[in-house]
């Protein structure tokens, strides 16, 4: 969770070569912005529907794709083989394996975390895992939580993952389409769950001590958030979640705060009938931006390399209806500007991440899915 390594400007012209060993193609097309030209590069293809994608040390790359493979890519190359050893997974619906992330001293202890759906006689739900991650295997593996209760449908799972500074590790869940029951406490639907690193619950989290409360709970009023990132300077957890038709949402998470979903919201259902008519509510928090009509995020990443040095701090938010990017400015929380890129791409954007060489990395929800890099045009 830490910036990305200052890259020498002798070795950018390399990159494309040097960095996972790539033999990555451009596309040719160049896309001008209000700072920035760049091209795209394909990476890989051929992925089945990718959902996430983190870099471990050495070269290496893993990409989870949701019908419930986790692949690998070592010095530029796909492996063939899926990695071995996850758990079993129930690919239905939007659900899958999704998000994956390596531990902030992954370098020392080779755990890596994954969320994923899973099914059983009594419906499906999301569930966080971890192993440890060593030359295509995963071993050690740990159930960490469960989301309860199990419901049937196969929508709203949200599973991103992120860790803060201080080790606690945040995990988003959708409300499965039970929406008014994102206003309870007693169940983990359309929350964000706080953790230690290893599934325990951390003594401060906001409802540890009340009675009818589940302790993992840190935020809630949640639709289904699918993209989350640490600020680069206040390091704070940011968190945008889907809207129905309209009113997706950045927020700024803080312990133990309600989102209002579906009390409040920009949205409506999808046959066009009202949810609510409040768009805001004393004692729930009104989110930093709102979409309407709906982009449908996923992904996101506060870009802090320097291959584009205009673009440093600001937010980079995957769409899949919009198939495209927003760029977001924000002066603290204070919204500044927003900018449309890649609009004409005609592909679902599913994760946005920033990479180790100081680009942009994206994954297209697609059969036929790729993993792309955004470099500056020639």
């Amino acid at each position: 969770m830490t910036p990305n390594p200052i890259v020498p400007n002798s070795i950018k012209a390399l990159l494309a070569g040097a960095v996972f060993g790539l033999s990555a193609s451009a596309i040719a097309q160049t896309y001008t912005t209000e700072h920035h030209s760049f091209q795209l590069e394909t990476v890989v293809s051929g992925l089945s529907n990718p959902w996430s994608l983190a870099f471990l040390p050495n070269d290496e790359i893993l990409i989870t794709e949701r019908p419930g493979r986790l692949r690998r890519m070592v010095e530029g190359s796909l492996i063939d083989e899926p990695v071995s050893g996850l758990p079993e997974i129930t690919a239905s619906g939007q659900g899958g394996l999704l998000d994956v992330v390596p531990h902030p001293d992954f370098a020392q202890n080779r755990w890596v975390y994954f969320s994923y759906s899973h099914g059983n006689n009594q419906g499906l739900t999301t569930r966080l895992a971890r192993g440890q991650y060593h030359d295509g295997h995963l071993s050690n593996v740990e159930i960490l939580f469960d989301a309860a209760p199990r419901v049937s449908g196969g929508r709203h799972f949200g599973s991103r993952i992120v860790f803060d500074d201080d080790g606690y590790l945040y995990l988003t869940v959708g409300d499965r389409g039970q929406q008014n029951r994102a206003q309870e406490l007693d169940n983990h639907i359309g929350t964000t769950i706080r953790l230690h690193d290893d599934g325990q619950v951390p003594s401060d989290n906001p409802f540890v001590d009340h009675a009818n409360a589940l302790p993992e709970i840190y935020t809630y009023g949640n639709r289904n958030a699918q993209g989350m990132a640490l600020h680069p300077s206040s390091r704070a957890v940011w968190q945008h979640e889907h809207g129905p038709r309209g009113g997706d949402e950045i927020n700024l998470i803080q312990s133990g705060l309600n989102y209002g979903w579906p009390e409040v919201t920009h949205g409506i259902n999808y046959n066009g009938s009202p949810i609510t008519d409040l768009t805001e509510k004393a004692g729930m928090e009104s989110p930093l931006l709102h979409w309407t009509p709906s982009i449908a995020p996923s992904g996101m990443a506060f870009y802090t390399g320097d291959v584009f040095p205009q673009w440093e701090g600001d937010l980079f938010v995957g769409a899949l209806a919009g198939q495209k990017i927003q760029r977001v400015r924000f002066n603290g929380t204070d919204l500044i500007s927003q900018e449309d890129m890649l609009t004409g791409f005609n592909t679902r954007i599913r994760d946005i991440r920033n990479g180790p060489d100081g680009t942009l990395w994206l994954l297209t929800d697609e059969g036929n899915g790729r993993l792309l890099r955004m470099v500056p045009a020639p």
